[in-house]
């Protein structure tokens, strides 16, 4: 039971902000651009890479990196959807912002499931890392 909570093990600290931000990036693109490009819009590919990639940053990165593993999947996402429409449709501003929505509107759930694990994560290493209020206090409990 305890082994099924602890974080995956590899070698080394972890990755760094850098890394992170280059990992979901390129993940992110590269299937949100294939799911557009090969259904000619997002789906549930492109929502449960935004879950993994959330999931990675959490995992695999080093302490103090949960603020960049939550900030970059939307921002990411937000990027190639909005390229891969202007690539698609050309420049034709009424069809770029129906389609830019729609994209987003697809991946919403998981937006939001992978933004509240995230932010969920980010506030309770921000609380873990905080003393404690009741042992400066009243140092004579410890």
């Amino acid at each position: 039971m305890n082994d099924a909570l602890k974080k995956p093990r590899i070698p080394g600290p972890g990755l760094r902000k850098q890394g992170i931000v280059f990992l979901q990036s390129l993940f992110i693109f590269l299937f949100v651009s294939l799911e557009i490009w090969i259904r000619g819009g997002a789906g549930i590919l492109s929502g449960l890479i935004l879950c993994l990639v959330t999931y990675g940053g959490i995992a695999y990165g080093r302490s103090g990196t949960r603020y960049v593993t939550v900030v970059t999947p939307p921002l990411a996402y937000a990027a190639t959807a909005l390229f891969m429409t202007i690539f698609s449709d050309g420049l034709r501003p009424s069809r770029i912002a129906i389609d830019f929505i729609a994209s987003l509107a697809s991946v919403a759930p998981f937006l939001l499931i992978s933004a509240l694990y995230g932010w969920f994560m980010f506030f309770n290493e921000k609380a873990k890392n905080r003393p404690s209020k009741r042992l400066q206090s009243s140092p004579e409990i410890r």
